[in-house]
């Protein structure tokens, strides 16, 4: 397939970028410094503004497939507002080029912990978390909001576990929906390596087609 990944150079886009070639994808490989990647087969690096959605949708446009890794940072000084602008014109950029087939990684925070509650709103999170990073957890969670009302693209929203980091490629995971995933009384993680096996999984046979889904360690 040919693949148009945004994010490639970020934690969880540099792993879907080696997964997706090492299965033979040719990659269009959209990043704010192209420099950073290395030159490799079926590699196409190219610089994009991923708030400016006419240049998304001329960058993606005649692939098979967007995967959108988008983050600003998580220092950046207006975490919320960028995070939101970005996933807009990504969402419009994708809707102008023809493409249909849209898959968002998104966070863990808008994942469910009891009915009606999401992990984000608890105490728990934001004593847990950074508080540099809940604006970007909850713009992650309003961006799948608005995603939810989208019929003009076959989308697919990924939240990782609440735990997600590098560890061993093992090939594995378990697939779940709207809840945060547990492992006995605390809550499940992945490997990044895993996680984008997922991904790359999804984008060759979909199976949440307008819908969202987790993953965790099998």
């Amino acid at each position: 397939m040919k693949i148009a990944l945004i994010g490639a150079t970020g934690f969880v886009g540099t792993a879907v970028l080696a997964e997706l070639l090492q299965r033979g994808h040719d990659v269009t490989a959209l990043v704010r410094n192209p420099a950073k990647l290395a030159p490799q087969p079926r590699l196409a690096p190219r610089a994009l503004d991923a708030t400016d959605a006419e240049a998304i949708a001329a960058a993606v446009r005649g692939h098979d497939a967007v995967i959108s890794a988008f983050n600003p940072g998580w220092d950046a000084p207006e975490l919320y507002a960028q995070f939101m602008q970005g996933s807009a014109a990504i969402v419009a950029g994708v809707e102008r080029s023809g493409v249909r087939r849209l898959l968002v990684v998104g966070g863990a925070g808008s994942l469910f912990v009891a009915p009606g509650v999401q992990m984000v709103d608890t105490p728990e999170f934001a004593s847990h978390v950074p508080a540099n990073v809940i604006p970007g957890a909850k713009a992650a969670r309003d961006a799948l909001t608005a995603l939810r009302g989208n019929v003009a693209l076959d989308w697919t929203f990924l939240s990782p576990p609440a735990l997600l980091a590098p560890g061993a490629r093992t090939g594995k995971y378990r697939v779940g929906g709207e809840q945060l995933l547990m492992a006995g009384d605390a809550p499940a993680g992945i490997s990044v390596d895993d996680m984008a096996i997922a991904i790359v999984d999804e984008i060759e046979a979909p199976r949440h087609v307008r819908a969202r889904f987790t993953v965790a360690t099998a």
